[in-house]
């Protein structure tokens, strides 16, 4: 019977192949092959229109971790994190709570939280390029009614990271919120009105239920917030251009500097490929700690 059973899986093998064929060519031309091409080209020195010319094995690597402008980046990026995944993820959380309440209004509420999904980091980033206008910008408007000097939120080094990190948390806030909130509407009424019998108070259910039943998607959105934290591009692009002083050259940013505009491709493949170890491990990391707090239905 065994023996049955193993032959019968051999010969569904290659018609299970053949309808895995389309994903598997279109993760061949728009993964697969990239992400080799890029490690290929990190060995070696390019031309101006990216052909490999002359190896030079890890060097690029070696000049990387001895550049300034690398490690500044480097910096940048884990801050860039620090500053933008935690906050998105702890606003979200409170904004899908208080829309996940039978509320008057609250599906306008829904709609209002959620916008943000829908627009483009390049359209997010003119916004708050506006607000945070030294002379017209709302933001220091609002500071001078309170009587607080002006701040350059894109001109200063101080605070250009943490303008640019408020943009982005602005961006992010409408995917988390609507995941968050999907998760809320999963967990049981039952719970609840059993613990209210019980006599829990309502940060006793949120602590006691609401977070446990809700880790397996508080987790999803940590993951994702990480890696499209490391891979933001558009708002820098627009906003600050790295600057000022190399205060928001994030990795990605350098990698662009240098492909498109330096046209060094064989240096910024390897800066590609060390981004790409370094969401790898956090990716990793995350869930070698993280999962053990995760509670699953």
């Amino acid at each position: 019977m065994a023996k049955t059973s193993i032959n019968k899986k051999k010969s569904k093998f290659p018609v299970g192949i053949w309808y895995l064929l389309p994903a598997l060519i279109v993760f061949s031309v728009f993964l697969f092959y990239p992400m080799f091409k890029t490690l290929y080209l990190s060995f070696f020195i390019t031309d101006t229109r990216g052909d490999a010319i002359f190896f030079n094995g890890i060097e690029n690597y070696t000049d990387l971790f001895h550049s300034k402008e690398f490690l500044l980046s480097f910096k940048n990026s884990f801050l860039f994190v620090l500053y933008t995944v935690i906050p998105t993820i702890l606003i979200s959380l409170f904004l899908a709570v208080l829309a996940n309440e039978k509320l008057r209004g609250s599906q306008f509420f829904k709609v209002a939280f959620s916008s943000t999904l829908g627009v483009s980091s390049a359209a997010a980033a003119v916004i708050w390029l506006f607000l945070f206008n030294p002379s017209i910008g709302l933001v220091n408007n609002v500071m001078d009614i309170f009587g607080m000097s002006g701040v350059g939120w894109v001109t200063d080094k101080s605070f250009a990271l943490i303008s640019i990190s408020i943009t982005t948390i602005w961006m992010h806030l409408g995917f988390n919120f609507i995941i968050l909130l999907g998760g809320l509407q999963n967990i049981s009424e039952d719970l609840y009105e059993s613990s209210k019998i019980d006599g829990a108070n309502y940060f006793q259910r949120f602590r006691k239920i609401t977070v446990p039943m809700l880790s397996p998607t508080l987790f999803f959105v940590i993951i994702i917030g990480v890696i499209n934290s490391f891979q933001s591009f558009g708002q820098i692009d627009i906003m600050t251009k790295g600057g000022p002083a190399g205060s928001t050259n994030l990795i990605v940013y350098s990698i662009y500097k240098d492909a498109f505009v330096n046209h060094a491709v064989g240096y910024a493949s390897a800066q590609a490929m060390i981004l790409f170890v370094i969401i790898l491990i956090a990716t990793l990391i995350q869930f070698k700690v993280g999962e053990r707090k995760v509670h699953y239905q």
